[in-house]
């Protein structure tokens, strides 16, 4: 709001010498120096040819009408450099965004109304079911869990989605490796080699023998089993067993993902099957659209999409000559489904997907979706190290950490808040005994410890006969010190840190300032004492209310990064 004053004060100024301003180009920015005041702006700059005078002679004329002005809360307008306007304002100001805080609490306080209902589809992970989520994978489920989170608050309508990739040759690969381990025979060179495909082969032996006899021959019970399922063989010629146990091995591999992911409070509002999708008839009716499109052509005896002519760098096969789909038809099946959940449509991708992303775009334009409904956000993976040795993560080979050890280690919230901390276009990497055996002085303890003591004071006070939220209309006049308006200045920014962050699909700047935040709090109750029986009663208020005011922000950050918020530690 203050914001928008002081743009309006600043073309009412020019337009008080005659200048028509265009609001849209005047910009305010805070400035990095307290000393250069509150706000800066570039008008002078931007209108002095317009005004035909130089910025600086410009920029004190604009200073001299703002002066007249009488302003709320502007102490003193001058003249920096080239010809800023700075703009310092009263503390008064910053009391006024604290009673916003404490009148509209975590569920309205930053909350830019950006989306205004529009609906937004977002898939993240989509690990194919194989196995257990690696560690790597728990970097896309913070990521994505957050920037959705990020969408709500914006005032988008928004869906998420896991896409669970159950065809293809991995699933009968899975399937064997598992049919393998069960009977005793060498799991195939190119199948999954991992222990979890033991565990999990003795835990379906033991299904199949409940109730039986200990010696019963696991072969026979497995085809039985597959028998009387009456799954069908996929790709054909699979034997029956191998697709039951492959069917139950992605079965267990997908309820060991949701319980992982559980544990670092991601979930997703829609778990979608590929082979439903198949059997649904979406492929061959995108397909069929695309057919009438004209943007289909066979040759070489393969069938080809015309993605070169959307900005692809080659046509892309569909079918090829043997007449098997390739995965783009699935695909495209996929993402143009997922348009009747959202009419803007985000995948968050590997880097390794990087050139998948074109083929889509252009197979959605073809589909008759606007070009700009279609968003990948491609992200770097993780580096994982452990004993100085970087590990190679591959369910094949079963060199991999499972994001359920990284959890069990450090504890969910350490392990969410590490995978945010930076921007998912940079590389990371995790050492996974450095982050075990610096747990406790994890960034993440520092800003729930803020909460806590907050959660502390309210308790004292509570104790001591004083209310813990003090009323509105509190005076807060006394909030004039140092690390009181540092703590001001950090919850004024929530809102477009908020913003920001959504418009930059960039949660890792809401762990930036919960670090900053939780830092100014810790200041401040080091510096300002708030229940101590000299403190006048009028200060102590005060105080309480800016206490309560951290609170709401630490709780409305936290929660934007999926972490807990403690009342105790």
């Amino acid at each position: 709001m203050i914001e928008q004053a002081l743009t309006g004060a600043i073309a009412g100024a020019l337009a008080g010498l005659g200048i028509d301003a265009d609001g849209s180009r005047l910009r305010l920015e805070r400035p990095s120096r307290a000393d250069h005041g509150d706000w800066s702006s570039n008008a002078a700059m931007v209108y002095a040819k317009a005004a035909k005078m130089a910025p600086r002679e410009l920029a004190e004329r604009v200073v001299a009408q703002l002066e007249l002005a009488g302003l709320p809360h502007l102490e003193r307008a001058e003249v920096a450099g080239p010809g800023f306007v700075n703009l310092h304002l009263a503390p008064s100001w910053l009391h006024e965004v604290l009673i916003s805080v404490l009148r509209e609490g975590t569920e309205g306080y930053a909350c830019p109304d950006i989306g205004q209902s529009q609906t937004v589809n977002l898939e993240f992970v989509s690990a194919n079911p194989t196995g257990p989520l690696h560690a790597g994978g728990g970097r896309w489920g913070a990521y994505g869990d957050s920037l959705a989170r990020l969408f709500r608050r914006c005032g988008y309508e928004t869906v998420t989605e896991y896409y669970m990739n159950d065809l293809g040759v991995q699933v009968q690969l899975f399937g064997q490796s598992l049919v393998a381990r069960m009977t005793g025979e060498p799991v195939p060179d190119d199948g999954y080699h991992g222990d979890y495909v033991g565990e999990w082969a003795s835990e379906l032996t033991a299904e199949l023998r409940s109730g039986l006899e200990a010696e019963a021959d696991v072969a026979q019970l497995l085809r039985k089993a597959a028998l009387e399922a009456g799954h069908a063989p996929i790709p054909v010629g699979t034997p029956i067993e191998v697709q039951f146990a492959a069917k139950w091995g992605m079965r267990r591999a997908l309820r060991d993902v949701g319980e992982s992911l559980s544990a670092m409070n991601v979930s997703f509002d829609r778990w979608q099957s590929e082979a439903a999708l198949v059997d649904s008839g979406a492929m061959d009716e995108a397909m069929g659209r695309l057919r009438d499109a004209g943007w289909v052509y066979e040759e070489e005896g393969a069938v080809w999409l015309r993605t070169s002519e959307h900005g692809d760098d080659k046509d892309r096969v569909l079918y090829r000559s043997d007449g098997e789909p390739t995965y783009f038809v699935p695909d495209i099946a996929y993402h143009d489904a997922k348009f009747s959940r959202g009419s803007h449509v985000i995948d968050v991708l590997g880097a390794d997907h990087h050139g998948y992303v074109p083929r889509i775009a252009a197979a959605m334009q073809m589909l008759g979706h606007p070009p700009d409904s279609y968003e990948a956000i491609v992200g770097q993976n993780v580096t994982l190290m452990r004993d100085g040795q970087v590990i190679e993560l591959s369910k094949r080979t079963g060199t991999m950490v499972e994001v359920r050890e990284l959890i069990d280690a450090v504890g969910p919230d350490v392990a969410r808040f590490a995978f945010l901390l930076q921007s998912i276009d940079s590389r990371q990497t995790i050492d996974i005994d450095l982050l075990s055996a610096q747990a406790s002085e994890n960034p993440v303890f520092y800003v729930q410890y803020a909460h806590a003591r907050i959660a502390s004071v309210a308790r004292r006070a509570e104790s001591d006969g004083v209310a813990p939220v003090p009323p509105a209309g509190t005076d807060l006049s006394t909030l004039d010190g140092e690390r009181e308006l540092a703590l001001l200045r950090a919850l004024e920014v929530l809102p477009s840190v908020v913003e920001i962050a959504q418009r930059e699909r960039a949660p890792h700047k809401v762990t930036t300032w919960v670090r900053d935040l939780a830092g100014a709090f810790h200041g401040f109750y080091n510096d300002c004492p708030i229940l101590l029986r000299d403190v006048p009663p009028e200060v102590r208020d005060a105080r309480l209310c800016l206490t309560e005011g951290t609170r709401i922000g630490l709780a409305i950050g936290l929660d934007l990064l999926g972490v807990d918020a403690p009342s105790a530690m």
